[in-house]
């Protein structure tokens, strides 16, 4: 199976370069429209939509209302090779226009990982499997 997961963006070029430029996902070309975006991540298709496409989709009831920060009801993790990729991306997400919401951190359920947002907010964490991390209630982040 393949999946799908697609965001609704005021700037779906940006957000489509800044995804392509932090993670290292090649742009789906032929899937671009005036509208949309896609980056291949192997078993997974990363999307971008812009506003239209709430239109398109019958969801203009649905348009979020200006927030900042949104709220967060959703993000995705993006699996990385190692907790030196994880390192890497914090340290080069601000220089793409996105934040660190959570420095890199070891957690419970022994991955590295860090918690980072967008240039639209949008929440997302990078996250790369290790050996072995204690478990301490000082890694408690999920």
């Amino acid at each position: 199976m393949k999946v799908f997961v697609n965001q609704f963006c005021h700037d779906t070029e940006g957000q489509m370069q800044f995804y392509a430029t932090l993670l290292g996902l090649p742009e789906l070309a032929q899937r671009r429209s005036p509208i949309y975006r896609a980056l291949d991540a192997g078993e997974a298709e990363l999307g971008f939509n812009s506003e239209a496409a709430y239109a398109l989709l019958s969801l203009d009831d649905r348009m979020p209302a200006e927030a900042a920060p949104a709220p967060v009801t959703a993000y995705a993790t993006f699996m990385l090779d190692s907790p030196q990729a994880v390192d890497a991306a914090a340290a080069q997400v601000q220089a793409l226009g996105g934040g660190v919401i959570k420095p890199p951190y070891a957690t419970y359920y022994q991955e590295w990982q860090a918690v980072l947002h967008d240039p639209e907010q949008r929440v997302f964490r990078v996250s790369a499997a290790v050996a072995a991390a204690p478990a301490t209630p000082a890694m408690a982040g999920g």
